[in-house]
């Protein structure tokens, strides 16, 4: 599987310099300030390549390719590729040849932006390297679960009930009633009735203008034609004058005296 895969190159970078630097006396890093950054060991390109999950760091010539040094990384960061502790050009690297031997030398960059796209180029692979190996541990775990067989037996069926079909076949779709600014109304219910507003109680002042003339009471010996007579003769009572209509108490003297040949009044019925 590993000659199947093939190599891609993640970042190039063509100036690169190498240092020989002390080894680490303490834990508290490395530090760039105790190299001979004016005096480099060696200036050629940087290459950033990787093969499956392993990325390669490789110092080449620059006019010939030829390999310098290269330092496999299996993780990052790790051991294989350090920050220094007082600047972001300059990193650690360990280099490994064929035979297994391993040294940690110091690189550094003219520029800050080579640096950084150095450091991406490594972060950026080992993201990707990280997102394959959760995959194909879902996939796996996905292999050993049951199955869930959601398929039909031979014979079953099934039964849906959709709401609100109420629609008849052959029935034809009401028409809509088109009202104004393209809105359709629907139309009034069926057996509506408008209802009529109630009549509004007389008011008091209608009540004190309106004037009951006592009954008269029916005397024994008045016939039955006197009294069709009583009812075709035109009533004698005058109006009241105009004058006095603003005197409300006065209306009720005014239609008592005015009433001609009017029967004496019972003991029930007061006089105004």
């Amino acid at each position: 599987a590993a000659e199947l895969e093939y190599e891609s190159v993640l970042c190039v970078k063509p100036d690169v310099n190498v240092y020989r630097i002390p080894p680490r006396t303490s834990n508290r890093g490395y530090r760039a300030s105790d190299w001979k950054l004016d005096h480099p060991d060696w200036t050629g390109r940087l290459r950033v390549t990787s093969k499956g999950k392993t990325a390669y760091i490789k110092l080449e010539d620059k006019v010939s390719g030829e390999l310098f040094a290269q330092a496999p990384i299996d993780q990052y960061p790790g051991i294989a590729v350090e920050t220094v502790a007082d600047s972001s050009r300059y990193f650690v690297i360990r280099i490994q040849d064929g035979t297994g031997r391993s040294a940690f030398i110091g690189i550094g960059f003219t520029d800050r932006g080579d640096a950084f796209d150095f450091n991406v180029s490594l972060q950026d692979h080992f993201k990707w390297v990280k997102q394959e190996t959760e995959i194909s541990k879902e996939s796996q775990e996905a292999d050993t679960r049951p199955k869930l067989d959601l398929g039909f037996k031979e014979g079953q069926t099934i039964k849906l009930n959709i709401g609100n079909m109420t629609t008849k076949k052959g029935g034809a779709a009401k028409p809509r009633v088109p009202g104004s600014g393209g809105l359709s109304l629907l139309p009034p219910p069926p057996g509506g009735k408008i209802a009529v507003p109630p009549i509004p109680p007389p008011s008091s002042t209608a009540i004190a203008n309106h004037v009951t003339p006592p009954p008269v009471l029916k005397s024994s010996n008045v016939s039955s034609a006197d009294i069709l007579l009583d009812l075709d003769a035109p009533p004698s009572a005058s109006k009241a004058p105009a004058s006095a209509t603003t005197d409300l108490w006065g209306d009720f003297s005014t239609a008592s005296s005015a009433v001609p040949n009017q029967a004496p009044q019972q003991s029930n019925w007061v006089q105004f």
